[in-house]
């Protein structure tokens, strides 16, 4: 049996915090699955929140991506959000190891909140502002990934595209001079959804709040 890595122990705990969900994820079952004694795992990491701070921090590394000469602050930022956008899409477990970590511990986490502070310190923000709209963009990047209208946890797509097509009966049986608009869009409503549509309108509507901010102070 080979060595045991802290990089194998991290890619099969976030595949399995992917697949299950964080409380899946115990020092004991990884211990298991990798075929190494507990011990082992305790060499890399002491604690699951030990344990969770690496995973997301590994998922992040890469995030801030290299310098882009002459690029404006927004396109930066709107690079990195679509980044963390994308990172919560392939991980549906970034969003919930971020919640329970030690975001301290990540470093890859600090670095990308520094340089977004940086960015916003140099349009006329204060370190606590910055910080305000960085931890907004966090969680809104969450509320998108987390509002997917093609993506339900703990079910499969059949019964997803089930779900959809009942919402929009309910909304049609509505009445439509009470609610005129909200029973053509239970008739109009394009299935299956188009999510990257859904994405792009997310990211822009993230952004252009920062921009907008910023654009009033200049004024």
């Amino acid at each position: 049996m080979s060595k045991l890595t802290r990089e194998a122990v991290l890619d099969r705990a976030v595949s399995l915090a992917d697949e299950e969900g964080i409380a899946a994820v115990s020092v004991r079952r990884l211990a298991a699955e990798l075929d190494v004694t507990p011990m082992a795992m305790y060499w890399h990491f002491k604690n699951k929140e030990e344990l969770f701070s690496a995973a997301a921090d590994h998922l992040l590394a890469g995030l801030i991506g290299p310098p882009v000469p002459d690029q404006a602050w927004n396109d930066r930022l709107r690079a990195m959000v679509g980044r963390v956008i994308d990172l919560m899409r392939a991980h549906r477990s970034l969003p919930e190891l971020l919640r329970h970590c030690d975001k301290n511990r990540a470093l890859n986490f600090l670095r990308a909140t520094d340089t977004v502070l940086g960015l916003l310190k140099n349009e006329g923000f204060s370190l606590t502002e910055g910080y305000y709209i960085a931890s907004y963009l966090l969680n809104g990047c969450m509320g998108l990934v987390a509002g997917d209208p093609t993506c339900r946890p703990n079910i499969g797509e059949r019964e997803a595209a089930e779900q959809r097509r009942q919402h929009r009966v309910a909304l049609t049986a509505l009445p439509p001079d009470a609610f005129p608009n909200v029973t053509e869009w239970g008739r109009t409503a394009p299935e299956p959804p188009d999510v990257e549509h859904y994405y792009a309108i997310g990211l822009d509507l993230l952004v252009a709040g920062v921009e907008g901010l910023a654009a009033a102070r200049r004024t």
